[in-house]
């Protein structure tokens, strides 16, 4: 119910550092500034994908006056996520628009011009230990509520694991290993009791037994704050790991907390574990204490470009160009713009995007902070820091080696898919190879030859059910014609029956007239 034994906390501090990396996190002095939120811009852009799964459905439709918490757009199945509109104003049109993506891509998105009113619906709460663990993760699943480290899974999908598989344990992932970001840290500061209180509400759901909440070393004052917050709930602890990258990663969180390891392509519910973001806990909690569906985050502002790095609340589809003005503005042209984390982000080049569920940051950094980075790429000396700095144990150099040379069954042989694409290998590479975008480029390319495939088969299903089909069609005609054609024969036999037994009748009745 409590912490972790420490023997196993102490063979543990031993194994970590045989994994990972230690970048300069960079986290000052944004860390150090309390959240802010930030005026409602004239304009928000909400894209219909802000989570993993199917795009929710629009309700709304050009000229429609919304309120703030009100649904604009319904989840289009069991791994989806609906939409609600951040504040009071007029529905401008669904149109293409430019997304987070790393290919610069378009979606659909709905247009929200804000009123100013910020008038909202009426919100109702409930008291959580009052109500089922199904009626629970409904509430979850109607808030639009995904994972806020980034992952953006509907959280609702996790919540009714508990009603399928015993799953005593939850963890709360408040590690934050990506340099810059402290959005993470600033809530668990300021907003622990949120914290602490979404934890024991996502605790009820599941049917768990104890919470681990796993922070940082670095993150003191918020450690400090969330055990204020837990005490009195002997099912909470709060559990300083070490401050090393990726630590924030699920399975490496796991390990840590449990001494246990998630199956290679397994879920944590296979080994009774679920984990939640502390931001997605705090979601929670306002979701079923007060009936505030999802929209608004806390976002990180920082890199060397941003002349006042800071941390700020801000309503979803707000342009990241309103958050870095709010900063101040920019001091030069940035090298490199980033959404999310420097290691895991996503390189774009414009500011003009929207915030979306998962954005935990936006970063512009300068030459000096990009600079090694960008060195050219050299030949494999091979030296192994990959394999040594690699959190799930792989062999990244033999993987880029057979991805290079186009053999993707042999990457994944080598357990391709079992990467998390943190890119520590590349971070540690001497010869500066991108490796993490060799398995990104990898799993991309299997997962377009699986879609391809499935194509395939449902082409040759639909071509077999046609020839079935055809055959089946024939088969009935050819069987409809001869049933026809014995028909006719039949009543040709019956028509010369009764004309040969009339023509024998007309002679005898000739002779009786005679």
């Amino acid at each position: 119910m409590g912490a972790p034994d420490i023997s196993l906390l102490t063979r543990l501090t031993r194994l970590v550092k045989r994994w990972g990396a230690h970048p300069d996190g960079r986290k000052d002095p944004a860390a150090g500034t309390e959240t802010t939120a930030i005026p409602l811009p004239p304009l928000l852009t909400l894209p219909l994908t802000q989570h993993i799964g199917a795009p929710a459905r629009p309700l709304v439709s050009a000229g429609e006056r919304v309120l703030r918490g009100q649904l604009i757009a319904e989840a289009a199945g069991p791994v989806s996520a609906p939409l609600h509109a951040p504040t009071s104003g007029t529905i401008l049109g669904i149109g293409e628009v430019q997304v987070p993506h790393p290919s610069g891509l378009t979606g659909p998105a709905i247009l929200l011009e804000s009123d100013g009113l910020d008038e909202a619906v009426a919100f109702t709460g409930a008291n959580p230990f009052t109500l089922e663990p199904a009626e629970i993760a409904r509430r979850v699943a109607a808030a639009g509520i995904v994972g806020l480290g980034g992952a953006t899974f509907p959280a609702a999908v996790k919540l009714s694991l508990g009603q399928r598989t015993p799953i005593p344990t939850l963890i709360l992932n408040g590690g934050e290993c990506e340099p810059y970001l402290s959005c993470d840290d600033r809530l668990m500061q300021e907003r622990a009791g949120e914290v602490i209180d979404g934890a024991r509400i996502i605790l009820r759901a599941i049917g768990g037994s104890r919470v681990l909440i796993g922070v940082e070393s670095n993150k003191p004052q918020a450690i400090a704050a969330l055990r204020e917050a837990a005490a009195g709930f002997g099912e909470v602890a709060v559990v300083t790991v070490p401050s090393r990258y990726p630590m924030g990663s699920e399975k490496q969180l796991i390990a840590w907390l449990t001494g246990r390891e998630v199956p290679s392509q397994g879920r944590s519910a296979d080994i009774g574990v679920v984990v939640h973001n502390v931001g997605t806990a705090a979601a929670i909690h306002r979701a079923i204490r007060y009936g505030e569906p999802l929209t608004r985050r806390i976002v990180t502002v920082a890199g060397g470009a941003v002349r006042t790095p800071r941390n700020l609340e801000v309503r979803l589809g707000t342009p990241a160009s309103a958050l870095v003005a709010f900063c101040g503005g920019l001091t030069e042209t940035p090298a490199r713009l980033v959404m999310g984390g420097p290691m895991m982000g996503i390189a774009v080049t414009t500011l003009e995007l929207p915030i979306i569920k998962g954005s935990g940051g936006v970063l512009a950094l300068t030459a000096a902070e990009t600079g090694a980075r960008q060195a050219a790429e050299g030949p494999c000396i091979r030296c192994a820091s990959c394999v040594g700095a690699c959190p799930i144990g792989l062999l990244p150099l033999e993987m880029a080696a057979r991805i290079r040379a186009g053999d993707l069954a042999a990457s994944v042989d080598l357990g391709l898919k079992d990467c998390i694409g943190c890119g520590t290998c590349s971070f540690v590479c001497p010869s500066k190879i991108p490796l993490v975008q060799y398995f990104n480029h990898a799993k991309g390319e299997l997962a377009a030859r699986d879609r391809n495939k499935l194509k395939q088969d449902a082409i040759r299903e639909l071509v077999e059910a046609r020839n079935e089909r055809m055959e089946r069609e024939a088969r009935e005609k050819a069987e409809a014609a001869a049933r026809r054609k014995a028909e006719r024969e039949r009543a040709k036999a019956e028509a010369a029956a009764k004309a040969a037994a009339a023509a024998a009748e007309q002679p005898a009745s000739e002779e009786s007239a005679a």
